[in-house]
């Protein structure tokens, strides 16, 4: 097994999509294995997730070295998937991709969009499907057929059993499979001691427990060399067509995609797809992810992208929301942002008491503010700093736990009272890819603007939308929710900006706007 990263393009990378017939099966820990396998031998590994989940890149990236990112069809648009894949996976030896649910679950009423195999096709990659084996014997080779027939534009190029019992039932599995003409790449026992912790949005991230992470991912890749062939799939990984075409490129869809004049696309309107920049092979590394006080320059070569910010004197600072609290964003958003001009500075609500320096915009992403409620609280100082920038007009940028943060109160704890609205935990689960129109101008679009994306928590807020709501949502059910008043946009829908990218030179450009009046934000409420 040797590197290719120096002899061949990011769209050539071997690759290999690891899915399921269904959740449970095993995929996570099957694809975070051959993730850490591969990485201990000395490869770079592009780690991906199809579809929006949050929380398995936090693995992916521990058992890599490399950002995770998400490859999600519904958000992004299909036409996105292959050139978000290669900016990932650019200088890389190899990319591991994980699917989502069974392999041809996707949005619902949307056929094959958002599947893992809708993703497989786009990205013309060989699919090795996990199977739990633990209840049958002769049967799996029948349930292989059925799926490796069901779509001939998906390629199950082998299969990896998991929770085999002993060596009889592999055995026995193994003989079954011999009939079926797909090859078993690899068997692996029950193991609790790779089992990863849950509660009640899936998996604990890894950010609120790193050592028991970095253990259960060692453990994972541990499994994975044991019990399957890396040889054999590695052979086809590299047997993955060739995708063509160009590489994302943050600086590049800004400066070629200028924002839309008011007003925006209407409910019927279409956009064209952002352009693509050539291949440029050099190795990635995580654009404007550094760790709290780390700032992101913009990148060169940007062109019309800086054009919004000329006169300012220097580049806006956006903070962006990290730490065990507020661990959901997807990479592409700070690089966006940085490629829009800014200065993405990271910072941690659970230990900072102020905003970064001179702080023009904030972003709230998602995470688990429910869970750090009381410590949240607590940080009187960073709450009353948001507050007053809030208060002075500043761009914010809130989704889901940024909702709950800015609300007056969650689960009767304080929290920074900027939207007058109350939220506590619920035990319904809301959960569902969303077709949203902004309702209200805002920092982050103007009203009339379409945007998907995803809805995922436990939480309620009441009321659910302010008088001027952020989104009217059009699935599953018609109604209007968030809030936008001010420079703050605050709603309970997950975006994915690569989908929109105007929305970050939107957002930066009002940071800009404000850039000389806003005063001394970062040390508001000391």
């Amino acid at each position: 097994m040797s590197s290719t990263s120096g002899a061949s393009g990011s769209g050539s990378v071997p690759r290999l999509v690891v899915a399921a017939p269904a959740s449970g099966s095993g995929k996570t820990t099957v694809a975070t294995g051959l993730m850490a396998a591969f990485a201990s031998r000395g490869l770079a590994v592009s780690p991906h997730k199809v579809g929006p989940d949050y929380i398995d890149p936090g693995y992916h990236s521990l058992a890599s070295g490399r950002v995770g990112r998400n490859l999600d069809s519904y958000m992004c648009g299909p036409e996105l998937i292959a050139p978000l894949f290669a900016h990932g996976a650019r200088g890389c030896d190899l990319a591991v991709v994980e699917g989502v649910m069974g392999l041809f679950d996707g949005a619902s009423g949307e056929g094959e969009l958002a599947s893992t195999a809708h993703v497989a096709k786009l990205l013309r990659a060989p699919v090795v499907l996990v199977v739990d084996a633990s209840s049958q014997s002769r049967s799996v080779a029948a349930l292989v057929h059925g799926f490796a027939s069901w779509d001939p534009g998906v390629r199950i190029g082998g299969v990896i059993l998991n929770k085999v019992a002993s060596d009889r039932h592999e055995a026995l599995l193994r003989e079954a499979m011999d009939q079926s003409g797909v090859p078993v790449l690899g068997a692996l026992r029950r193991a609790e001691e790779v089992g990863t912790p849950s509660r009640h949005l899936g998996l604990v991230p890894v950010a609120e427990r790193r050592a028991e992470a970095v253990a259960a991912v060692a453990a994972m890749g541990a499994r994975v060399r044991a019990g399957c062939d890396l040889e054999a799939l590695f052979a086809l990984a590299r047997g993955a067509g060739d995708l063509g075409g160009g590489v994302w490129d943050a600086g590049e869809v800004l400066a070629f995609s200028p924002p839309p004049p008011l007003p925006v696309p209407t409910l019927g309107g279409s956009a064209p797809g952002p352009p693509c920049r050539p291949e440029r092979p050099r190795p990635q590394t995580p654009d404007g992810l550094g760790g709290a006080g780390t700032a992101s320059k913009p990148p060169d070569g940007l062109g019309g992208a800086r054009s919004a910010l000329k006169g300012t004197g220097r580049a806006p600072v956006v903070a962006l929301a990290g730490g065990a609290a507020f661990t959901f964003s997807y990479a592409e958003q700070a690089e966006l942002l940085a490629a829009a001009g800014a200065e993405v500075v990271m910072f941690d609500p659970l230990r900072d008491e102020q905003l970064p320096d001179g702080t023009r915009g904030l972003v709230l992403g998602g995470g688990f503010p429910e869970v750090f409620g009381p410590e949240l609280s607590a940080n009187e100082p960073l709450r009353k700093a948001v507050a007053a920038l809030a208060e002075s007009g500043a761009p914010i940028a809130a989704e889901c736990a940024g909702l709950l943060y800015l609300s007056r109160e969650l689960d009767g704890l304080p929290m920074c009272g900027v939207i007058d609205a109350e939220a506590r935990m619920d035990a319904r689960l809301t959960l569902g890819y969303r077709d949203a129109v902004a309702v209200s101008d805002s920092p982050l679009a103007a009203a009339g603007t379409r945007m998907r994306g995803h809805e995922f928590h436990r939480t309620v807020v009441e009321p659910g939308a302010g008088a001027a709501p952020a989104w009217g949502l059009r699935t599953p059910v018609r109604r209007v929710e968030g809030f936008v008043q001010r420079g703050v946009h605050a709603s309970y829908l997950h975006t994915h900006w690569a989908g929109s990218p105007g929305v970050a030179r939107r957002f930066v450009e009002r940071c800009a706007e404000g850039s000389g009046s806003a005063g001394s934000a970062g040390s508001a409420g000391s």
